[in-house]
């Protein structure tokens, strides 16, 4: 990678989460140890979100890895995953649990904005959060689409719309009123926090996607389970994520 010409949101994010890494070690053993897979904030059970059920083996690509639990979870169903991700520290965490769990494969320093791999790669492309919100989706998604194969799928997650269009800049919780337009919607910088974040409209997401190839095949809205219990973080009450969706996940499909 070469700092001197990444976008700028590139370099403050791969910043951020190089200083955040140690805060997500334990988090990150846990999913690596889980024998089912638990989506988002509120770890909803891959049975009620189906987030992979498209997955059937392959060549995968990891987009933001992080930790790579994720990929490790593939990698068990018999996938051949490759991840990565902007931060160092994140991929040195990463190394540490395919050391620890005894499962290795291969993990790249890199931006899922500028994938270092050959058109038509992979079968299946995942992120849960990493690239689907801290890269810009007029960037990496055609990029996901460019390295797939015809028919294969992208599954990604992040925040709702509904919930990027209520939060407030500061850490107090998510309320029941509009706090910025949806018109116009994308790069999204909070006060104090030298993170970038990239959220648009399910409009401008869908015409995106159809001008990647992409057909959309399906669109989760996370709902908490039942027994689950407040979140660590403070802009997702449980109260709220049960009236609202707090998070969205998509299924698409390269069509060509």
């Amino acid at each position: 990678m070469n700092n001197g010409l990444a976008p700028d949101h590139v370099r403050s994010n791969r910043a951020v989460w190089d200083g955040w890494a140690d805060e997500w070690v334990a988090a990150g053993r846990r999913a690596w140890g889980d024998d089912q897979p638990q989506w988002g904030i509120y770890g909803v059970p891959e049975a009620e979100v189906g987030l992979i059920d498209p997955f059937d083996g392959g060549d995968v690509i990891e987009l933001g890895c992080g930790t790579a639990y994720v990929s490790a979870w593939l990698a068990r169903r018999g996938g051949r995953p490759v991840g990565i991700d902007n931060s160092a520290a994140q991929l040195a965490t990463a190394v540490s649990f395919q050391k620890e769990f005894d499962l290795r494969f291969p993990l790249i320093h890199g931006d899922a904005e500028s994938l270092p791999f050959a058109d038509e790669s992979f079968d299946f492309a995942i992120s849960e959060y990493g690239a689907s919100i801290w890269c810009d989706p007029y960037r990496w998604l055609p990029e996901a689409a460019r390295v797939l194969r015809p028919g294969g799928r992208l599954a990604f997650l992040g925040n709702s719309v509904l919930m990027v269009l209520c939060v407030h800049d500061d850490d107090s919780p998510t309320g029941d009123r509009l706090q910025r337009p949806q018109f116009g919607m994308h790069r999204l910088e909070w006060p104090d926090d030298p993170g970038v974040e990239f959220h648009i409209s399910h409009g401008d997401r869908i015409r995106l996607l159809h001008a990647c190839g992409f057909e959309v095949e399906n669109l989760i809205e996370l709902q908490p389970p039942i027994g689950a219990e407040e979140s660590r973080f403070p802009y997702a009450s449980l109260d709220w994520a049960r009236q609202w969706p707090i998070e969205e996940a998509w299924i698409v499909r390269k069509t060509g």
